[in-house]
């Protein structure tokens, strides 16, 4: 029986460092050498300076900026330590409470009438509650306010929406997107 006890004992301590130490090791070296920006959070820095992560959504508040998604991460939204979905079902008050509050909101923000369209993505959290990117159609649905707050040509605002919206992964999968982080610094970065 101590044989037993022994050989288990070994058998768990080789264990624990190939799939504890160099599995691990292994992996982050191989990531930092093949995809270092990826693997080190995709960091955006201007100026110096680390603005955010182009994998996490932010809050962005301000008129003048494009609104990326809402967020459940947390409680008060936007909190990359606490990520993941409100677990809400479709017959929840909670949820047609937050989704109408949220409906409200984009159609003030945006001077938009009652029957007007909206995407999805501009009331609804995604899984994570930090989705970085939204569709053309709801970056385009928020071009007339951005101008205006920044006294831009709409034609102008609606060519810089046209120009960061990313393509299928591969050409293959997900959807168009615009990364609303990069869009904003974009924004920024006109100088008139």
């Amino acid at each position: 029986m101590l044989r037993q006890i022994m050989n288990a004992i070994g058998m768990l301590v080789v264990l624990t460092v190939i799939c504890g130490l160099i599995y691990p090791l292994m992996m982050t070296g191989l990531a930092q050498a093949v995809f270092p920006h990826q693997a080190n959070g995709s960091i955006i820095i201007r100026d110096g300076a680390p603005v955010g992560s182009k994998l996490i959504g932010q809050n962005f508040a301000n008129p003048g900026y494009f609104h990326g998604r809402p967020s459940s991460a947390g409680e008060k939204g936007y909190d990359a330590s606490n990520s993941g979905g409100s677990n809400l079902g479709p017959t929840s008050k909670k949820l047609m409470d937050t989704v109408s509050d949220n409906l409200k909101q984009v159609r003030d923000d945006n001077a938009l009438n009652e029957s007007a369209g909206i995407p999805s993505d501009l009331v609804l959290a995604s899984g994570s509650g930090l989705d970085p990117d939204i569709t053309p159609a709801a970056a385009y649905l928020q071009v007339e306010r951005v101008a205006r707050e920044r006294n831009l040509d709409v034609a102008e605002v609606s060519q810089l929406v046209a120009k960061h919206i990313q393509g299928r992964q591969w050409g293959l999968f997900g959807e168009p997107r615009v990364n609303v982080l990069e869009l904003n610094l974009a924004l920024d970065a006109l100088r008139h």
